[in-house]
């Protein structure tokens, strides 16, 4: 389907209206218009993009002041901004490819943490018998923070049965938390008491919740400098300032969007009689599916939801997200027909 403007509640397909239930705008900030009007004030300041080196010799203000918020913000000692997640990702991988002797990723890791010498953690159903090499000692180990096709955090406690001798570094892409359950995850590592835990790095995606094109590493103020220092991020454009303006500016409606986004959820955890056609958690805006009869059904109620093929699924990536903009009528219209899936 090819439409021409924003999806926001409504979407319009050949001058047909359609309730939207897809995307990742979870706040449903992208199409606010108090959030449009700081983006525009941002652009006015800082201009529509800023094409130089964060190492060169005129350096913006902004950056180092919403790095700091965005370190706050998720609990982290240390923050830095690139241009997307994906170049989050491939820095950070980098790095540690040449700084950790194996790198090792769970199952549905995202490609943006996927670097070519990285193995699976589990193989034939068990610990990978790399990771017992004796000769390794420092290892890495990417996972989705939460996973394509879960509804919940990732369960860490595989990490507890890697012998203690591995000095472990995780790395965990927070794309669809990040807004939502601010490292979540991470602060899960922490109570899951790994002892040979060495470091906890984060990656992610600000075009989701957030709302702004854009990505963010977070970690120790040691690494985020290590990263700085990388030929691939000095030579690279830095975020977009304007956006980082709007990030900074935005944080009341932020909080406003993510509450009303949280009485949607209490919504649909009140009147959806879950079944086994359905992965959900009453504290995740997202619904998957796999029976992709459960698509054609709502598109006949005009209801139209997420579904493609994606790299890290065995079929069609099919999910209903709810957003912070979903009115109680679009939810009523939602669960009515998810309900005869019961």
């Amino acid at each position: 389907m090819v439409v021409n403007e924003s999806p926001d509640r409504i979407i319009t397909v050949d001058g047909i209206e359609y309730l939207y239930f897809g995307g990742t705008n979870y706040l449903g900030i992208t199409t606010h218009p108090d959030f449009q009007d700081l983006l525009f004030e941002g652009i006015k300041k800082w201009g529509t993009s800023y094409g130089s080196s964060r190492n060169s010799n005129i350096k913006l203000s902004i950056y180092a002041i919403a790095e700091k918020l965005l370190a706050q913000n998720n609990d982290s000692e240390a923050a830095l901004t690139v241009s997307s997640g994906m170049l989050a990702g491939k820095l950070v991988m980098e790095y540690l490819y040449k700084t950790t002797q194996s790198l090792f990723h769970l199952p549905g890791t995202h490609p943006a943490l996927l670097h070519a010498s990285s193995l699976p953690i589990i193989k034939n159903g068990v610990l990978n018998p790399k990771i017992f090499d004796t000769a390794i000692s420092k290892i890495t180990i990417a996972a989705d923070a939460i996973p394509s096709l879960a509804v919940c955090p990732i369960d860490l406690g595989v990490l507890l049965q890697i012998p203690k001798t591995k000095e472990i570094t995780l790395v965990l892409d927070e794309s669809h938390s990040i807004g939502l359950m601010e490292n979540i995850s991470q602060n899960r590592a922490s109570k899951t008491s790994i002892p040979n835990l060495k470091r906890k790095i984060g990656i992610a995606s600000l075009g989701k919740a957030i709302g702004l094109s854009g990505g963010v590493i977070t970690g120790d103020v040691t690494f985020i400098n290590e990263i700085m220092s990388q030929d691939a991020f000095v030579g690279a454009s830095g975020m977009n300032p304007a956006f980082l303006e709007t990030y900074i500016n935005a944080q009341e409606l932020y909080k406003s969007q993510k509450q009303k986004l949280s009485q949607n959820l209490n919504y649909i955890s009140s009147h959806f009689n879950n079944s086994n056609n359905f992965t959900y958690s009453k504290n995740y805006p997202v619904i998957y599916f796999e029976n992709e009869s459960i698509s054609a059904h709502l598109l006949k109620s005009k209801i139209i939801t997420t579904s493609f093929k994606y790299p890290t699924a065995s079929g069609k990536l099919s999910r209903i997200v709810i957003t912070a903009n979903h009115t109680t009528e679009d939810l009523e219209q939602l669960v009515t027909q998810l309900n005869t899936f019961s």
